[in-house]
């Protein structure tokens, strides 16, 4: 890390230091990176009294949304408003074409990757990737062996997590392929940051992200079954007590579909109907929201209360589509995800556009002694754990974590995976706007675009910047303190 770090004369940066991360406004040598200027310009040019004019109604507007999240095991309160940084994210549209690519590449030979294991199994007896990694996974599916699959499309809708490191890459940190979330938020972001500067938002000729919902409504009509030109789709969600239950609500009310419960549906012949006020009516695509766990009582978990019985015969006999596929999970284990590389080789021929960060995995004995050996400097995260839980950051952690989480990976080495501490980059945020001294310092960020595969591949450009709010914290999701801001794709 860059001890000698500059500090800037401007009173609106006095805490902004350059520590040797990549910084996404300022060059190493402090000079301003080129897309930033008329956004700092603008923002210098505007009186304290209304930058907190602007905040406010910010917050406001996510206020009367209803746009928040839910916080687990909090004795305070779980439902939280979602916090929000008002100075977005640019993005080249050079850097941006190299993401999409790259993305496309990925989602392309992962729906190879899902299509082969549940059938053939080709690459299985190549070794690229090893039985042990598939079958040991607790999100592969028996029960989809020999099953084909709409259009052979896995993964309709993705989520993944990108990084950009000290070179000015961006690498995949991690994938998300179950009911990837945050989509909500982007757009919302989005629309708060067009009313809130309209005027500079007009001068950088941002890629619009706003046809979303009607990209994803029409990739999940290219999935429905043979012989249903017009397709009833439904979003299926847990309930009103979900953490993203207010995406659930926002996505269906954009693409103009009904929001459904498990209790709304049923089967009968394997054929699933929706209950509504004149009856039963046929439902041939549904958006589901619910773990594969939860989704059917008779084919997964008995006591789940939150899905349909009777599903999964309706989805083999061919008559409804569910996006995504049950046992997709299996492509975005943590441990399998250290072989994302040579699946892309595998299907694809090429090599990866986007790398992997360096991953170690437990249940190579080797690994796994470097990682107890260095878990002082190390990221162990449990592979199906996701939104910053079950995992340690080792330079963070007390000597008695670290400890614990020895134990933890003798007892059970493919739950986890080790990758080294990354110093990944850090993007201008507006600090202190509710009170007076408001200044921008550096946080932490990643970015999740969303990438939708039906007839088509479409990447919406841009996609959801989530920023660790807590300064030094490298952590950036909600339920862990972090926030999120507008992610700009400009047309160069």
């Amino acid at each position: 890390m860059n001890t000698t770090a500059p500090r800037f004369a401007d009173e609106f940066l006095r805490e902004y230091f350059l520590d040797g991360a990549y910084d996404e406004m300022f060059l190493p040598s402090g000079d301003i990176r080129e897309q930033y200027k008329l956004l700092l310009d603008t923002f210098r040019s505007l009186p304290q009294e209304e930058l907190l004019r602007r905040k406010h109604s910010a917050d406001l507007s996510f206020l009367t949304q209803g746009i928040t999240f839910t916080v687990y095991g909090k004795k305070e309160g779980t439902e939280r408003i979602f916090p929000y940084d008002m100075l977005p994210r640019i993005i080249t549209g050079a850097e941006w074409d190299t993401i999409e690519r790259g993305l496309i590449q990925r989602i392309t030979a992962l729906n190879l990757f899902l299509g082969d294991v549940y059938n053939e199994g080709k690459i299985l007896q190549s070794g690229a990737v090893p039985r042990e990694i598939v079958y040991s996974c607790p999100h592969f599916r028996r029960e989809m062996r020999g099953l084909q699959v709409p259009r052979n499309v896995y993964i309709a809708v993705t989520g993944t997590d990108l990084i950009r490191l000290n070179d000015g890459r961006f690498v995949v940190l991690e994938d998300n392929l179950r009911v990837p979330s945050g989509v909500s938020y982007m757009l919302s972001s989005r629309r708060v940051m067009k009313r809130t500067f309209p005027k500079i938002f007009r001068e950088y000729g941002v890629r619009p992200i706003e046809h979303y919902p009607q990209a994803l409504l029409a990739s999940l009509r290219s999935l429905a079954p043979e012989g249903r030109p017009e397709p009833t789709i439904v979003l299926l969600t847990p309930g009103v007590y979900n953490s993203a239950y207010f995406e659930h609500t926002y996505l269906a009310r954009q693409m103009g579909i009904e929001l459904v419960e498990g209790r709304d549906l049923v089967t009968h012949n394997n054929v699933v109907y929706m209950r509504t006020t004149a009856g039963l009516r046929r439902v041939d695509v549904i958006y589901r929201r619910v773990d594969d766990d939860f989704i059917d009582p008779l084919a997964f978990r008995g006591d789940s209360i939150l899905g349909v019985a009777g599903l999964f015969n309706a989805y083999r006999a061919g008559n409804v589509t569910l996006a995504n596929a049950f046992g997709t999970g299996l492509a975005d284990d943590k441990a399998l995800y250290a072989y994302v590389p040579a699946i892309i080789r595998y299907y694809m021929g090429e090599e990866p556009i986007l790398d992997n960060v360096e991953t170690f995995l437990m249940t190579d004995k080797k690994q796994r002694q470097y990682a107890l050996a260095n878990l002082d400097k190390l990221v162990v995260k449990a592979v199906g754990e996701s939104g910053g839980y079950g995992m340690l950051i080792g330079p963070h952690a007390s000597r008695a974590d670290r400890e614990d989480f020895a134990r933890r990976i003798e007892a059970n080495p493919r739950n986890y995976i080790a990758q080294p501490t990354l110093e990944f980059s850090r993007a201008p945020c507006l600090i202190n706007a509710d009170n007076t001294g408001t200044s921008i310092e550096p946080r932490h960020v990643d970015l999740r675009p969303y990438i939708l595969y039906g007839d088509k591949v479409t990447v919406v450009p841009g996609g959801l910047t989530r920023v660790a709010l807590r300064k030094g914290s490298l952590v950036v999701n909600s339920s862990q303190g972090g926030g999120s801001k507008d992610t700009w794709v400009l047309d160069d």
